[in-house]
């Protein structure tokens, strides 16, 4: 019997996705093998410790004849494998320990995305940039002064991570099902964001007509507090489970050019009042990346909220141009 065989990578007809995750840790690992699984793209999974994004890689192509996905995986510990990328997502960085914010990660951080990115820019110029590393705004700041990227390639992972806490704690309060929750946030990706309780609803009704405004205020400073929840629990890291299904979530906008309306890090050109710094607001993502800022009528007091988690973000971004290495 003869059977045709023929190489993956030589298919020009129907040719694949490719995305590579930097960082094998929890939530890259947790990323390639959600994208996997939804049959995304082919995988790359990259990390600067030999053996791990080459055994992480290998373990879950092995999982694919029993969770009957079909893509190839590739580890690697040099980023020329990850040359022509569609999509790349950043998850390289130290990770938050009990007791420290997101901003005590910067200094450590800055230089390791700046460092990762220019390898990525140098094998993909073309490719879309998902930054997920933390402290995130600084990040993706980061990396969109390293690649020197138009903004629409260059997005930050945070609000829809901040939404789905959110939409988690309105469903267990009123005990509804989750799919019915609609929430989202917006602002910088720390203790200053703006969970929006205006425009939260489920199944279309107003989320303020089933919750008195107290119990809708411990929510709120529940989603802020969300990460850091999980932490003090794990003792010994972050979260990776919801990071990895919000990133995977901006990914298939992407990848399926779907057009889809996500809060998103994106950088900020006028929008909202804010110039020259990524802020969490809606964006629709598509297979050109961020292709457009939705921007609200804000109140009062959301615009007050809004100035505040700017500020924050602010203080950041000095901090990293401040930074010799970087």
């Amino acid at each position: 019997m003869r059977f045709c065989r023929t190489r993956r990578s030589d298919s020009t007809l129907f040719p694949r996705k490719k995305v590579s995750v930097i960082g094998a840790g929890h939530v890259g690992a947790t990323v390639a093998f959600l994208t996997a699984q939804k049959e995304l793209a082919d995988v790359v999974l990259v990390d600067v410790v030999p053996g791990v994004p080459q055994g992480k890689a290998l373990d879950m192509y092995e999982a694919s004849p029993i969770q009957g996905y079909d893509v190839a995986f590739h580890g690697s510990n040099d980023y020329k494998d990850t040359a022509n990328s569609d999509l790349v997502i950043v998850t390289a960085g130290v990770a938050r320990k009990p007791g420290m914010s997101r901003d005590d990660l910067l200094s450590t951080n800055v230089k390791i995305v700046a460092e990762v990115v220019r390898e990525v820019v140098r094998h993909s110029p073309d490719c879309i940039l998902l930054v997920v590393t933390n402290p995130l705004d600084a990040m993706v700041y980061t990396a969109k002064q390293v690649s020197g990227f138009p903004r629409e390639r260059v997005i930050g992972m945070a609000g829809v991570l901040d939404s789905a806490r959110m939409r988690s704690f309105i469903a267990e309060a009123l005990d509804v099902s989750i799919e019915d929750v609609s929430a989202f946030v917006l602002g910088g990706h720390g203790d200053t964001m703006v969970p929006m309780v205006r425009y939260a609803t489920v199944a279309g009704i107003p989320v303020s007509d089933m919750l008195p405004p107290e119990r809708l205020q411990e929510i709120v400073q529940r989603t802020a507090q969300g990460g850091a929840e999980i932490v003090q629990l794990l003792k010994t890291g972050s979260a990776f489970y919801a990071p990895g299904a919000a990133v995977v979530e901006m990914a298939e906008a992407i990848l399926k050019d779907k057009k889809r309306i996500l809060p998103c890090a994106a950088y900020l050109e006028g929008e909202y009042g804010v110039d020259g710094y990524f802020m969490g607001v809606p964006c629709k993502l598509g297979g050109a990346g961020m292709e457009c800022v939705i921007e609200l009528d804000l109140t009062t007091e959301e615009q007050a909220a809004l100035e505040r988690s700017l500020d924050s973000v602010r203080r950041l971004v000095r901090q990293v141009d401040a930074l010799e290495h970087f």
